[in-house]
């Protein structure tokens, strides 16, 4: 087994250990993040209703090009918050998707918290 394959798959096992205990609800949607090498990703989520209520992501954002990648993750997390916002989202559940909290993961979510969502 490679080295990318198990890294994969361990990330994959704690993802499914989070979204056992967290869902998105219609008063309390699920914020979930991706991150690839390049590009990090944020979804609010309704998941009882299989919905996406707001997304954004640094390929969509042109200020995000050529930055470094945490201040990239900040942009996001401002961005997602603010569309989150003006679809009528005051309050989300985070999932981290299997990452570990620092670095992006942390720099978005403090973003989405200082644009006024609530944890």
């Amino acid at each position: 087994m490679s080295v990318a394959s198990k890294k994969l798959k361990t990330r994959m096992r704690i993802k499914a250990r989070i979204r056992g205990k967290i869902s998105g609800t219609a008063a309390r949607p699920r914020l979930t993040v991706f991150r690839s090498n390049k590009q990090i990703y944020a979804q609010v989520v309704d998941d009882l209703s299989g919905k996406t209520l707001a997304s954004a992501s640094s390929r969509a954002i042109k200020e995000a090009q050529g930055v470094a990648k945490i201040e990239q993750a900040k942009m996001v997390g401002t961005k997602v918050a603010e569309v989150a916002k003006a679809a009528g989202v005051e309050s989300v559940v985070f999932d981290r998707n299997g990452y570990l909290y620092h670095g992006r993961v942390k720099s978005l979510a403090d973003a989405a918290r200082e644009g006024g969502l609530q944890f």
